[in-house]
């Protein structure tokens, strides 16, 4: 009787562990979640027309296996405000992960307004946001996968047998402006970019531009009758 009295004791001493250790788990997402700006994201997305429902946010569990815990085998690039890996989420979807740095309040209304962007764009030249994690102790954003790297890439740095030929050059060029003209005018909010280079242009599995990296873009209101300096020069 004593013996079956301790087992019981002892499943529920486990039983409650587990308990704790789920209690702590989901406290310190909640904390992840404030702290990365998870609510002011919310307010954010709540003003778009049906924002929330474009932006998934996915669970830390997700992104550890879709990447395989960030394996550095997995990296796409590295920039100054993280590192992009390559990932597989449950359904087979290939998809690029950006895991940033660990962020001040600056970086903090960089991530929010990236995200804020992309929620409100749906163009074919536009590198499409799926989602985002802000239950991490550094967020994550979740993109489309393009396969083909960047322009800057195919324009300086690819070998003179694989290098564009002009026509492609010249139809890249024509989307990139589609794109542009797109996110000024037909966008749900007017939006600038304010960062278009090579670097900034993606190339998909048929070589189309995607513009990317919106982390320094404003959306403008349609009121608004000028833009600052820095607006107009990288436009």
């Amino acid at each position: 009787m004593a013996l079956t009295a301790a087992r019981q004791i002892s499943r529920w001493g486990s039983r409650n562990r587990k308990v704790i250790r789920k209690r702590i788990k989901s406290k310190r997402k909640r904390k992840f979640f404030k702290r990365n700006g998870g609510l002011l994201l919310e307010q954010q997305l709540s003003t778009t027309q049906n924002g929330v429902e474009k932006t998934k946010l996915f669970n830390s569990k997700e992104l550890e296996q879709a990447t395989v815990h960030f394996n550095v085998n997995r990296i796409l690039g590295r920039g100054g405000q993280g590192t992009v890996y390559n990932g597989m989420l449950s359904d087979g979807k290939i998809v690029a992960v950006k895991k940033y740095q660990k962020i001040d309040e600056d970086d903090l209304e960089v991530f929010i307004n990236e995200v804020f962007i992309l929620s409100q764009i749906n163009h074919i030249n536009v590198v499409k946001l799926l989602g985002c994690c802000l239950e991490t102790e550094v967020p994550l954003l979740v993109y489309e996968f393009i396969p083909n790297g960047t322009l800057f890439q195919h324009i300086y740095e690819a070998s003179e047998e694989f290098s564009l030929s002009w026509e492609a050059r010249l139809r890249i060029a024509t989307e990139v402006a589609s794109a542009i003209s797109y996110l000024h005018s037909a966008s749900a909010v007017p939006i600038h970019h304010r960062d278009i280079k090579s670097t900034n242009i993606l190339l998909d599995d048929k070589y189309r531009a995607k513009v990317s990296d919106f982390g320094t873009s404003r959306s403008i209101s349609i009121d608004s009758n000028s833009l600052d300096h820095k607006s107009y020069r990288n436009l």
